[in-house]
């Protein structure tokens, strides 16, 4: 395309979820309860987390680094979108928009490494619980942590440098709530095969090597658990990985939903996106709660002390 029909754009405009505008404030005030439960349940489950000391293991310790990614992923693009709703305005700055992109690409990729070390966690604990303390050590635990989030920042640093090469025409109107890569690069009119081939590579790579891990960590764990099969292992295996399993199959239900079984961004994407980065966030902490009897004790505990001092 030559430059005289290209031209630098120094704001896009978000066209947010498909609701009536009758209907704006009914789904405001629905999406502000759930931004709002998104952010207190995952604090509640980090607080607690501090505060008890029977809850100072590897486990819970990847778990309160999950619910600050939820909490985070959920500001990064909810945010903007109850101030749009709010306001009625719908556009966001270049700047903006960049930044919401790289940040919303370090937490939705910290999400998924974070999955993989909690089931290689949950593997070392079913499959050699002898050993589990000499393998997940404090020190190993701080570097596949520290790990995940250099490895994140890296990975959106990447693509967001290799998205301001690039060049918008006149449209800057983008059909989603938040500013995503793939709707990004459809804007663009600048030749986009370079981002594209990384982004299947790189970020392909980053998707399926942390899937691998999770499903070679929990097939490992049924092989050992059907070698020798009894009610009291299934159930401890159920109660060891019962909640870390259910967050796995709700985040890749999701993500696989918004990025691999969609051949056009339409509202059933958008909806499918607002499943990844508000209902996910939303449920892990009930999900840990419920179904998680260290956790369900430790806020007894906290009840209980509250109600003490009052």
């Amino acid at each position: 395309m030559r430059p005289e029909n290209q031209s630098s754009v120094s704001q896009f405009l978000l066209r947010g979820l498909p609701i009536p505008p009758d209907h704006q404030g009914a789904f405001f005030t629905l999406f502000l309860g759930m931004y709002l439960t998104t952010v207190l349940g995952n604090l509640l489950i980090i607080l607690l987390i501090r505060l008890d000391a029977r809850l100072h293991t590897p486990m819970y310790f990847f778990l309160s680094h999950l619910a600050f990614s939820d909490i985070s992923i959920s500001s990064v693009t909810v945010l903007k979108m109850l101030i749009n709703m709010q306001t009625q305005q719908q556009s966001i700055p270049y700047v903006g928009c960049i930044s919401q992109l790289y940040f919303f690409i370090v937490f939705g990729s910290l999400d998924n490494l974070l999955l993989a070390v909690m089931a290689y966690d949950r593997y070392v604990a079913i499959c050699h619980p002898l050993h589990y303390t000499t393998i997940m050590r404090e020190g190993l635990c701080m570097l596949l942590v520290a790990g995940s989030w250099i490895v994140t920042y890296v990975h959106a640093l990447l693509h967001t440098l290799l998205l301001v090469q690039l060049s918008f025409c006149d449209n800057n109107t983008i059909n989603h709530f938040f500013c995503d890569l793939t709707v990004l690069l459809r804007l663009s009119c600048s030749d986009v095969s370079l981002n594209e081939l990384i982004l299947f590579t790189e970020g392909g790579i980053l998707f399926l090597l942390p899937l691998g891990i999770v499903l070679g960590s929990y097939i490992r764990i049924g092989t050992i658990i059907l070698r020798v099969p009894s009610t009291k292992r299934l159930l401890k295996a159920f109660s060891t990985c019962g909640s870390h399993l259910s967050v796995v199959s709700l985040y890749y239900g999701t993500l696989a939903s918004v990025y691999f079984f969609s051949s056009a961004w339409d509202s059933k994407d958008i909806i499918a996106s607002v499943m990844y980065t508000v209902v996910t966030p939303m449920l892990n902490p009930f999900i840990y709660s419920l179904r998680n009897r260290d956790i369900k004790q430790a806020l007894e505990m906290l009840v209980n002390r509250a109600a003490f001092i009052k």
